[in-house]
């Protein structure tokens, strides 16, 4: 069993969260575990002349992105993936992204749906495992971002659900999927984390035409390689990198722990 030495980073959410890992779809999520500014920079446009170093030999990036799943299923495995308080010997999860609404929004009869209300009650009960200190998972150190949901494009949603064998009906809505995003920003107004708003996002860069979604969205659901630029430009810099500056467990001097040698020596 391997021991852990550093605290982590979990992006928890659907499969949204998941394909963030996907190098075709130049994902970010394997990206954060060895970026740098000048990287970041390059990748996405945005320039920063902050610390040269984001998350390399800081945290452990995990995945905890679950394909098909709402808030109601995430719950349990959320509650897998939060250490309690007790065990002294977890990583301490010191940013914490919880990225959910994409699937919530599903229409009736979907099996997927969750009404507005209890899928804002979910998120508050997330948020409440790790932020209360009545919950055996309280951890005060744990900086959390909710993530909105980015706009689903029914027009390509709808080709996609009908050229399959049998073909399915639209399981989704443009204004209902813009509620819940609306939701999200909500409960974490109301909870006092940190919010992105990927819905925004993405629909300014679309020029808020439904139809100019498809760039982003390659099945009218999912972020494609160019939805991931945009989306994940937004999450870095409006909220993963600032929080990261507020959490920094290497603010110590510029050098490696082991050897005493200045970083970038080697």
């Amino acid at each position: 069993m391997a021991a852990h030495v550093q605290d982590v980073f979990m992006l928890f959410g659907d499969s949204i969260t998941q394909g963030a890992w996907e190098p075709d779809r130049n994902g970010f999520g394997q990206r954060l575990s060895r970026m740098s500014r000048l990287y970041l920079q390059r990748w996405t446009g945005l320039l920063t002349t902050q610390r040269p170093d984001v998350y390399a030999r800081k945290l452990d990036v995990l995945n905890r992105g679950l394909s098909g799943y709402n808030t109601e299923w995430g719950i349990p495995v959320f509650e897998q993936c939060i250490a309690k308080s007790s065990d002294q010997y977890a990583p301490k999860i010191r940013v914490l992204a919880i990225w959910f609404g994409a699937n919530d929004a599903c229409i009736q009869p979907s099996p997927q749906h969750v009404p507005l209300a209890k899928f804002s009650r979910n998120l508050k009960q997330m948020v409440e495992m790790v932020k209360s200190p009545e919950s055996p998972r309280y951890s005060p150190a744990t900086r959390i971002i909710l993530i909105s949901p980015p706009p689903v494009n029914t027009l390509a949603r709808r080709a996609d659900l009908e050229a399959r064998n049998p073909p399915l009906v639209l399981d989704r809505e443009f204004e209902i999927t813009r509620a819940y995003s609306e939701a999200v920003r909500e409960v974490a107004s109301a909870q006092g984390v940190a919010f992105v708003d990927v819905w925004t996002a993405i629909w300014d860069a679309a020029d808020r035409k439904e139809e100019s979604l498809s760039k982003f969205l390659g099945d009218g659901l999912h972020l494609n390689e160019d939805g991931y630029k945009v989306g994940a430009a937004f999450v870095l810099w409006n909220g993963l990198l600032v929080t990261w500056e507020s959490v920094d467990p290497v603010r110590r001097a510029d050098e490696d722990h082991r050897t005493g040698i200045p970083r970038g020596a080697l």
